[in-house]
């Protein structure tokens, strides 16, 4: 439970951080909103917030593993560093795609990894090591709300699921060779997550984002947090890099043999096409 309390914490920060800096901002905006506009100004704000606005997001999430993770009453613990991303494929199909309606907020993150490390360490001393490979789908699509829409601050509240789906695959060796059968299992969860997205205009042209979640359901505890700069070289296209941390700990209960207890730390690059 204490692990969950840290989670929920962590993916809440994004709402202090909204708070101190809209609260910072919103007098001196309001003022400049006073001495500044005009009508021309008010008529083309609102043209850019009103109707349908739709964005895809591909990027690569060069992401290391670190905890534990287990099937069939196996456990292992795994270590595959940021630089090991080059030594295993740690890649797949990843992307965010985001409908807006004013400043209704629909995003879906979609991803797809193999995550694997030729060097586990085992827990018991029965073999000289262990190869873990896991596959794993994770799809959130989340429904928000943009609390601030200026044009130095914007701030969204978001609240959705996180679908994942899971295989773990465990092969022991002895002095090179394989030990027995390999040892595979799989599993299927969904957990409820709440958090938010904090952007700050740096320049006309560069922002940085800051935006994490948190929650939990089937898992123990489910989060992540996240922040990167952005770059508009077009009205069109935007280019993202940034760092992306995720933790999930499953160990469903009835089901002990699968665990699947990790940290997932790692670069991020990509690119935003605005449709609309």
């Amino acid at each position: 439970m204490g692990s969950y309390h840290k989670a929920v914490r962590a993916g809440l920060v994004t709402f202090a951080l909204a708070a101190a800096l809209y609260s910072h901002r919103a007098s001196a905006q309001a003022q400049a909103d006073v001495n500044t506009p005009t009508p021309q100004t008010k008529e083309m704000d609102a043209s850019a917030n009103d109707g349908w606005h739709f964005a895809f997001t591909p990027y690569i999430w060069f992401a290391g593993v670190h905890g534990e993770a287990g099937a069939l009453g196996h456990d292992v613990s795994v270590h595959a560093s940021f630089s090991d991303i080059f030594n295993y494929l740690n890649i797949g199909a990843m992307g965010m795609f985001e409908t807006r309606y004013k400043r209704v907020l629909i995003p879906v993150d979609f991803m797809w990894m193999k995550l694997s490390d030729e060097k586990g360490i085992p827990i018991t001393d029965d073999v000289d090591s262990v190869k873990a490979t896991m596959r794993e789908t994770m799809l959130t699509p989340k429904i928000g709300y943009r609390i601030a829409d200026g044009k130095k601050v914007k701030v969204d509240a978001l609240f959705g699921v996180r679908y994942w789906h899971l295989s773990n695959e465990l092969r022991a060796f002895s002095q090179g060779a394989q030990l027995g059968k390999t040892v595979s299992q799989s599993g299927n969860w969904a957990d409820a997550v709440a958090g938010g997205r904090i952007e700050l205009a740096l320049s006309p042209k560069a922002f940085v984002a800051i935006a994490g979640d948190a929650g939990g359901g089937s898992a123990k505890s489910d989060w992540q947090v996240g922040g990167g700069l952005g770059y508009k070289v077009s009205r069109k296209w935007v280019m993202l890099v940034g760092y992306r941390y995720l933790s999930i700990d499953y160990r469903p209960n009835g089901n002990a043999q699968f665990v699947y207890d990790v940290n997932m730390p790692g670069l991020i690059l990509g690119a935003t096409y605005n449709f609309k």
